[in-house]
C-alpha cells in the first residue's frame, strides 16, 4: 500500500513538474526591420525663441552726394542767414494749399480747386476771395498740371484771360498783364467775339466763349 501511495505521488509531482515554466533561453538573432508606417499628422508650432543678442555695428558706408545750395546771402561781418522772405512766401502757400481738396504743384506754383463748378463770374470771384488769382497756366508744363484736377467726363475749366476783348484783345490776364504763354485751339480766339467773350481750358486746349455762364471746374492758382 505504501509502495502504491508513493508511486502515485511520483507520478503526480512528475505532471505538476512537466507543466511549470522553464528557465528563459537565451537571446534570438535580431529580425528584419519592419515596413514604415503612414506619416503621422504635423505637430503643433512651438512658441517664438527668444530674440537674439545685437549684431555688431556695420561698416560706415560712403558719402553722398553734395546736397542743394541755400538760397543764402552773405552779411558785412562774413557770417551767412537764410533768406527768411522766400521762406515765409512759401509757407504761407501751403497754408493756403492744404485748405483745398485737389492741389498740383507746377515749378513755384500751385493750382487748387475743391472741384467746384460755376460760371466765369463765380469763379473770378470765389478766387478773389481766397485771396488767389484764377488759374492761368504760363508754360506747358502747368498747362499739363492744370488738366489732372479734370474730372474725366467734363475738362472745362475757366481761365485768368480778360474777358473784353476790347480792352486787350484775349492778349492779357485780368490784371491786364500780356499772355507769356497760350495754347489756343483752331481759329481761337475766336475773331467773331464782339465785346465780352470768356476763356476756358478744355481738356488742355483754350478757347473763347461768349456764353460765360457755362458751369466750368473753378481753379485757382497760387
Amino acid at each position: 500500500m505504501r509502495f502504491y501511495l508513493l508511486c502515485v505521488f511520483c507520478l503526480t509531482a512528475r505532471t505538476v513538474y512537466s507543466q511549470l515554466e522553464g528557465l528563459p533561453g537565451p537571446k534570438g538573432d535580431k529580425g528584419d526591420p519592419g515596413m514604415a508606417g503612414p506619416k503621422g499628422d504635423p505637430g503643433y508650432p512651438g512658441t517664438p525663441g527668444l530674440p537674439g543678442i545685437w549684431g555688431p555695428v556695420g561698416f560706415r558706408g560712403p558719402y553722398g552726394p553734395p546736397g542743394p545750395v541755400l538760397n543764402c546771402k552773405r552779411d558785412a561781418f562774413g557770417s551767412f542767414e537764410e533768406d527768411v522772405e522766400t521762406l515765409r512766401k512759401t509757407i504761407a502757400k501751403l497754408e493756403l494749399a492744404i485748405n483745398f481738396k485737389f492741389v498740383r504743384k507746377a515749378g513755384q506754383k500751385y493750382f487748387v480747386s475743391n472741384k467746384d463748378n460755376g460760371s466765369f463770374s463765380k469763379a473770378v470771384e470765389f478766387c478773389s476771395q481766397q485771396g488767389l488769382e484764377l488759374a492761368l497756366p504760363q508754360s506747358e508744363e502747368e498747362n499739363s498740371k492744370l488738366k489732372q484736377l479734370f474730372d474725366e467726363v467734363d475738362k472745362k475749366a475757366w481761365i485768368n484771360v480778360k474777358n473784353k476783348k476790347a480792352e486787350g484783345n484775349f492778349e492779357a490776364d485780368m490784371n491786364s498783364r500780356p499772355l507769356t504763354f497760350t495754347k489756343w485751339g483752331e481759329s481761337q480766339p475766336d475773331k467773331s467775339i464782339q465785346d465780352t467773350g470768356c476763356s476756358m481750358s478744355d481738356n488742355g486746349i483754350w478757347r473763347v466763349t461768349p456764353d460765360c455762364s457755362l458751369n466750368a471746374y473753378i481753379i485757382c492758382q497760387l
